[in-house]
Order: C-alpha cells, then sequence, then structure tokens
C-alpha cells in the first residue's frame, strides 16, 4: 500500500451518471430480483420459438448456446441474492455490540489484498485519519466480512494502472466513521456497465452494499466519467463505550 494521491481522472468528465429510472429507490435485493426477471423473460421467449416451427440444427444449437448464457446469469444474480439475504450465522447475536478499531483492522485487510491487487497492476492506498483511534460499533468479525467482500469488490472493478484510494474520516457532527473508496475503473467495464449493471464485477459491489446496509450502516455511490466513489458511514463508539 502507497499513501499518494489517485492518478489523475481523464480531463473530459462525464455528467455524474444516475441509475436506471426503474432501480431508483431501489433496495440492492429489490435490484436484484427485478434483473432477475430479464433472463427468465429471454429464457423463456427462446423456448418458445424452438417449438414454433422446424429449425435447422445450426438453429437449434444456437438457441441451446443462448439457453446457456441466460441460464448463468440468472445463477449469478441467484447466488448474489442468495449473499444478500443470508442471515449471519447462529452463534453471532447482532443484539450484542462490539467494538473494531477500524484502522487496525483496514491495515490487515489491505495488506491481504495486495497480492492481488500487484497481479491486476493497481496501486492500494491506504490514507489514515489523524484520529488516534476510529473504534466503531461492529464486531470484528462481521466488519471483517464487510470490508474485506467490499474492497475486494471495488478491487475487481478497478483500472489496471490506477490507484484504488481508501480514506477514513471521523465525523465529528454525526458522531460516526467514514470510510471512503475511490477508483477509476476499466474504460470497456465502464462502457459494459452502462449497458448492463449487473456484471459479475458489479454483482459483488451489490453484494457488499447489501450486506453493509443489513447492518445498519449507510452506503452512498457516486459516479463521475469513470471516476467513482463510495462512501460509507459507520457508528463510532464513544469513550464511554456507547454509540
Amino acid at each position: 500500500m502507497i499513501p499518494v494521491d489517485m492518478k489523475a481522472a481523464p480531463p473530459a468528465m462525464a455528467p455524474e451518471s444516475s441509475p436506471p429510472a426503474d432501480m431508483i429507490g431501489r433496495s440492492p435485493l429489490g435490484q436484484l430480483l427485478h434483473a432477475l426477471n430479464q433472463p427468465l423473460t429471454g429464457l423463456q421467449c427462446a423456448m418458445e420459438v424452438a417449438l414454433a416451427g422446424s429449425r435447422t440444427v445450426e438453429q437449434y444449437r444456437q438457441g441451446l448456446r443462448e439457453g446457456l448464457e441466460l441460464t448463468e446469469r440468472m445463477r449469478a444474480l441467484v447466488e448474489a441474492i442468495r449473499e444478500v439475504t443470508e442471515e449471519d450465522d447462529a452463534g453471532e447475536k447482532r443484539s450484542v455490540r462490539e467494538t473494531t478499531e477500524l484502522k487496525t483492522l483496514l491495515s490487515e485487510i489491505v495488506d491481504e489484498l495486495a497480492p492481488v491487487a500487484e497481479a491486476k497492476n493497481v496501486s492500494l492506498a491506504l490514507i489514515g485519519s489523524s484520529a488516534p483511534s476510529l473504534a466503531v460499533s461492529l464486531g470484528r468479525r462481521e466488519l471483517t466480512g464487510l470490508v474485506f467482500r467490499f474492497l475486494e469488490s471495488v478491487l475487481s472493478l478497478a483500472a489496471s494502472g490506477t490507484v484504488m484510494r481508501i480514506d477514513t474520516e471521523f465525523d465529528l457532527s454525526e458522531c460516526a466513521v467514514e470510510l471512503r473508496t475511490r477508483w477509476q475503473g476499466e474504460e470497456a467495464a465502464f462502457s459494459a456497465s452502462r449497458r448492463d449493471p449487473f456484471s459479475r464485477a458489479e454483482l459483488g459491489l451489490l453484494v457488499a452494499q447489501g450486506r453493509w446496509e443489513r447492518s445498519g450502516v449507510h452506503w452512498e455511490r457516486a459516479r463521475k466519467g469513470m471516476l467513482e466513489t463510495v462512501t460509507v458511514r459507520l457508528p463510532r463508539m464513544s469513550a464511554g463505550g456507547k454509540s
């Protein structure tokens, strides 16, 4: 990890993009369920066409190939739905709130992801807050899973040769800790995501969002051109042990 600023974004910055109109206001689970309808409908149409009349062997093969692609897409969406909705382990009680030092945890996870980042030619820049402690009101096991999945998903979206910046900041007015990640996406991947917001990489980030929000954490994502930022706001424990 390196404490450097992110590479400059492309000079021509597009306006901040918005999600499709039919996705605005939907939860991650709602978006996934909505997305599942498309390949289901496509598969049904493909089967109806195959039965509508006699076709050549090549036409049947093409129909099967398309059906397999749609089935694979449904499998990916169903897996994402499972991850978003699965319950915590039985031994972990949400009613018991623990405290975890975010600074230490982030450093450990960034070190763990370093080989993956190196293989992808992405630099990880962990910019620590000046606050002596960033103890947040989440158990270490839960927070480790949330942060790792989040940063791993962002890394899969980051463009080769760029810097993935991870900042932490204490928001005094909200008595919360902000974890902000900024990255520049691949141009081809960005174009694909505009056509298909449910690529495997995007699904990973959507699952991360769903799991953060299930833990009561605020999530905000913004995009300007190929530069993207996600901010999560975690409840901070006070010195007396109460958030």
